[in-house]
């Protein structure tokens, strides 16, 4: 099951790690607890639409590119999971047909007869 607490925690991390900031300096600016921000990345915690303005202006980070990152990670977790949900293609079995041997008897002589898509010719 995708869990949109958990995207939304992972990008929020993101956008913090990639500004070199720690959890104590964004949880300051966003006058949030340390442990509440931490849980929110982690996607322990649902943020509130106020909660997560008050991040983003603490990240100086726009909410609707932090929701359209957690939207193109959402369309990758739900293709992801359709991709492993779906069945394998089966792979045909082929008939196996006996082995003749077949000694002195001149090539042009002999006629196989048999469905095109079981015969394996392997010449000797």
């Amino acid at each position: 099951m995708i869990l949109l607490r958990r995207l939304l925690g992972d990008v929020l991390r993101r956008q913090r790690q990639r500004q070199g900031r720690t959890l104590r300096e964004v949880s300051s600016s966003a006058r949030v607890s340390l442990g509440y921000l931490s849980e929110v990345e982690r996607g322990q915690k649902e943020a509130s639409s106020e909660l997560l303005s008050a991040i983003c202006d603490a990240l100086d980070v726009r909410m609707s590119e932090l929701m359209r990152e957690v939207s193109d990670e959402l369309a990758l977790a739900e293709l992801a999971q359709s991709a492993a949900a779906t069945d394998p293609v089966p792979t045909p079995v082929r008939p196996r047909l006996n082995a003749v041997s077949v000694t002195n008897v001149p090539p042009e002589r002999v006629t196989i007869k048999a469905p095109a898509e079981a015969v394996d010719v392997v010449a000797a």
